[in-house]
């Protein structure tokens, strides 16, 4: 194997709260760090594509939580490097419910079933709390079962969009109930590249410093309680005083990096009782435009007897003018069976709902993409979900370091989970605890060596010139030395 020399820090993956990491270490002192991208960019879940002409988003594309008391530091990110972004108002989709034969739904019964939408699920959130303090004496009204298409409609849009109308999410309380989609050429993940100057070696927009190494897909860590070891799958071992890991939670669940010795088990149960969502954006390319169009017509709905199938619509014109382009956001089970399925296939679905909604005679579209994060093997999912009333401990035990390994990620994030914020402040309180721990390790060695000195200083002062033979056997030592340097003993060699 090749083994490169021992750096202070490794760093597994490269999205936001990895560099946000990495930016921490390096400003504040440890210069030695190498991070270990699997793919062969940055960026993670925040990926653009060239598509249509365009520069598109695959992963993460809104900036949520913006307006409010306090500001979004992703926020605060983009205005210094004067991204692009397009301010996205949900409120009117509800009134642009297509049934399937193309009629809109009049808005008295679409703001009547969303108000049965939103009372179902303030109602399903009672009883889930109610079930937490475990109240046995209150009857508590079982929530609505949405039935109709456009019941399930409203009922996806609510749930699998995270409405701030109906769940008190931290990101919108906090932050602001704005969201403002990135409409940039130069891609969300340019966010990433900026933070990445301001430490690491780049020319002409690319970075080429040897700390940051792409293509190495990490497949163990060896970890005691003197140092850890990284084998990548190319054959590499890295050797550190630490780890932090910044994968998926998706990642974790899966059986992609081996753990020797093994996580501990409540580590393990945590990590598995987290949620993964898929999210799974659509794009569709067509020669002309068919469908309305207008600052109340950005977003309509399709409403099948399907719950999600091909719902939630987007007309890209204000982000992308003139583009003609169309997204379709599916979610988990429907994200999952058209990852699994042609894109041809996915596009004769896509065209039939299309068709139901504006008539046979639209034009087919000319392109599509279709990401696949479930069967990406370095992602495994889109983003974490933690239910609204959950067991706090859960997000701690995922969080909490083994050893000389620390978590990362919007998933270790108790407030802000799912959300590009939540990595890169993640990213930042996790830098911020190993280097505590940095510094109590210091500590403990100074105390180390000193109470090894004493003696040693006494013995010292006791010999004599003429017993040249007891000082050297102070410096030998009778541990087998293949022992020792296979690292069985654990023993820093600082000590012997």
């Amino acid at each position: 194997m090749d083994s490169p020399s021992r750096s202070s820090v490794i760093i597994v993956g490269a999205g936001i709260s990895g560099i946000a990491a990495a930016k921490v270490l390096v400003q504040l002192g440890i210069e030695d760090v190498v991070i270990l991208e699997a793919s062969d960019r940055i960026g993670g879940r925040i990926r653009k594509e060239n598509f249509g002409s365009v520069s598109v988003e695959l992963g993460a594309g809104w900036i949520a939580g913006v307006g409010g008391k306090e500001s979004n530091p992703v926020w605060e990110l983009a205005a210094q490097s004067n991204l692009r972004t397009c301010f996205s108002d949900y409120s009117n989709a509800r009134y642009n419910i297509y049934d399937r034969s193309g009629k809109i739904f009049p808005s008295g019964i679409a703001a009547d079933s969303y108000k049965k939408a939103v009372d179902s699920a303030i109602q399903k959130l009672k009883n889930e709390e109610a079930n937490c303090v475990d109240d046995s004496s209150k009857t508590m009204d079982p929530p609505s079962t949405p039935k109709t298409p456009i019941e399930l409609a409203i009922d996806f849009i609510l749930h699998d969009f995270e409405m701030a109308e109906v769940e008190p999410i931290s990101t919108y309380v906090d932050f602001g109930e704005r969201e403002f989609l990135v409409a940039d050429e130069r891609g969300y993940d340019y966010l990433l590249y900026k933070m990445a100057e301001d430490f690491l070696f780049t020319y002409e927009g690319r970075i080429l410093d040897s700390r940051l190494k792409l293509n190495k897909v990490v497949r163990e860590i060896q970890h005691t309680r003197s140092g850890v070891a990284v084998i990548t799958e190319d054959g590499c071992l890295y050797e550190a005083n630490y780890v932090i890991l910044s994968v998926s939670i998706g990642v974790l669940q899966s059986d992609l990096i081996a753990f020797n010795p093994p996580l501990p088990r409540w580590k393990s149960e945590a990590i598995e009782k987290c949620d993964v969502m898929v999210y799974t954006k659509i794009f569709l390319k067509f020669p002309h435009k068919f469908w309305p169009s207008g600052p109340e017509k950005e977003f309509f709905i399709y409403a099948h007897e399907r719950r999600g199938y091909y719902t939630f619509w987007q007309d890209m014109d204000s982000a992308y003018p003139g583009s003609n382009i169309l997204v379709v956001t599916l979610t988990n089970g429907e994200s999952k069976r058209v990852e699994a399925q042609s894109d041809e296939e996915t596009l004769k679905e896509a065209m039939g709902v299309l068709r139901d909604m504006f008539g046979p005679n639209i034009p087919d579209a000319t392109d599509i993409l279709v990401p696949r994060w479930w069967n990406n093997r370095f992602q495994r999912g889109s983003y974490s979900n933690y239910p609204i009333v959950s067991n706090v401990q859960v997000v701690d035990d995922i969080k909490a370091p083994i050893g000389r390994i620390f978590f990362t990620g919007e998933h270790t994030s108790a407030k802000f989970n799912g959300y590009v914020h939540g990595g890169y402040l993640s990213g930042i309180d996790t830098s911020k605890a190993l280097l505590e721990e940095m510094r109590k390790e210091k500590e403990r060695k100074s105390e180390s060596q000193s109470l090894l000195l004493e003696p040693l200083l006494a013995l010292t002062g006791s010999l004599t010139l003429s017993q040249p033979d007891t000082v050297s056997n102070l410096h030998k030592c009778d541990i087998p030395t293949q022992l020792y340097l296979s690292g069985k003993l654990g023993i820093p060699g600082a000590i012997l």
